[in-house]
């Protein structure tokens, strides 16, 4: 048995090591039973080992093991949580990294069932989904924005794997980089920031309007903004355990991303588990120094406008002549309160006098596991308590980091949340940019 996070260990994907590690890991989470509320990993564990009266976690079969495995989403909140955690505790207890190398060690094995190996080829190829979205923007639309259980969805289902009953974030005509290339060029009066904005999938494809309030905001404020020329984080291939295409992924972007910082532009990305892969995972499956002057210089994008605020010599403008809710619902995701950076973006839509109310259950998402048609069964009850929180919030506006979290609240309530840069775009004034037709 070796405790290891490490994917260049030697026994990282050793399947008898691994799953003498799962004993061990499943023994002490079952002793503890801190994390029973995040997600149903942890029941489903809970019960299984309940059934011995030794309650030995070494009783459990691999198909009960792997069961645990696939019921974790990756939201990182029992590592948050967990008083076990490497260099804090002899047990050095990391469960979600011991998911992801559970998950490579089966992937690698051939253990993964062919479907989830079909759908994770399908789903994982964010660059190329995109581009195909885009350009074919209405078709596609139609076909993945057609009613949740409706025939059409029902046959993406069974041919892609997609969940028929989740609803999807439709593409948008024109890319974010598309418009960003072709905007007329900002001079920046006081210079008080230069970033690289890493724009991840979602906004290039799908949401571009939170990258151009993004860009508006930022130079309002006195940051010049640039534009990475990176692709996707590599975050559906991390979390389905394809080492091979994480790797390859990622140590292009470090190599795009290191040469920014170098160039001194910060990093910063506006979607949360972007921002974690970058700050997090790529240091650990890449390593190196770039993988940490990556990690060392980038931001979330609110996290990155607080620390202007508050630094020395800077600040925000903080005159707000548009719409100012009255109270925000605001859903803190979980990828965001795994970065350990606090309440940014609660505290950056503070400044407009608005008021506040925090949302914090967890919407089940996590990119392609949340929308995978074999977690639908437990990723929906999961998504409907964040619904019924949001409802009971009553807020004048919702607003989330996450925009695949913020299209499960609009799946659950009808609402359709901003993010919160768009929230301090509409404060500031700034109009919605008008979609190409």
């Amino acid at each position: 048995m070796t405790t290891t996070y490490d994917p260049f260990h030697p026994k990282y994907l050793d399947e008898a090591d691994v799953r003498s590690e799962l004993t061990r890991v499943y023994d002490l989470c079952h002793g503890c039973r801190l994390c029973f509320k995040f997600c149903t990993s942890f029941p489903t564990l809970f019960e299984m080992i309940d059934r011995h009266d030794d309650q030995d976690a070494g009783r459990l079969t691999p198909a009960q093991q792997d069961q645990v495995i696939d019921e974790c989403f990756q939201c990182k909140l029992c590592y948050v949580n967990c008083p076990y955690v490497p260099g804090q505790h002899e047990w050095a207890l990391d469960f979600p990294r011991l998911m992801l190398r559970a998950d490579a060690m089966l992937h690698e094995n051939g253990h993964a069932p062919l479907r989830d190996r079909l759908t994770t080829q399908m789903m994982g190829r964010t660059d190329l989904l995109g581009t195909i979205g885009s350009a074919a923007a209405p078709l596609m639309n139609k076909a993945m924005g057609a009613k949740p259980g409706s025939l059409v969805r029902k046959v993406i289902e069974k041919t892609a794997g997609v969940s028929s009953v989740r609803l999807l974030p439709p593409f948008a005509r024109q890319r974010f980089s598309t418009w960003f290339n072709r905007r007329p060029k900002v001079r920046i009066g006081k210079r008080q920031g230069r970033v690289a904005l890493f724009p991840t999938c979602l906004v290039e494809y799908q949401e571009p309007g939170i990258g151009q309030d993004l860009v508006k905001v930022y130079e309002r404020n006195g940051i010049e903004v640039s534009l990475a020329d990176a692709g996707c984080c590599g975050a559906p291939w991390l979390h389905s355990g394809d080492m091979h295409e994480f790797k390859k992924v990622a140590a292009k972007n470090v190599r795009i991303l290191a040469a920014e910082v170098r160039k001194g532009n910060d990093v910063v990305v506006p979607q949360p588990t972007c921002g974690y892969i970058l700050k997090k995972d790529y240091v650990d499956y890449i390593g190196g120094a770039d993988a940490q002057l990556v990690a060392d210089n980038t931001y979330d994008a609110a996290e990155y406008l607080m620390k202007i605020h508050r630094g020395e010599g800077t600040m925000l403008d903080t005159e707000f002549e548009g719409h100012v809710p009255e109270t925000i619902t605001y859903h803190t995701p979980c990828h965001l309160r795994a970065q350990n950076i606090g309440l940014k973006s609660r505290d950056l839509m503070k400044l407009t006098g608005a008021k506040i109310k925090l949302v914090q259950q967890c919407s089940g998402i996590d990119g392609m596991w949340g929308l995978r048609a074999e977690n639908s069964d437990i990723s929906v009850p999961i998504v409907k308590k964040l619904g019924d929180e949001i409802t009971r919030a009553n807020g004048e506006v919702v607003a989330g980091d996450c925009h695949l979290a913020n299209t499960a609240i609009t799946e659950q309530t009808g609402d359709v949340p901003l993010h919160p840069i768009q929230v301090m775009a509409r404060a500031y004034g700034i109009a919605v940019e008008v979609a190409p037709r």
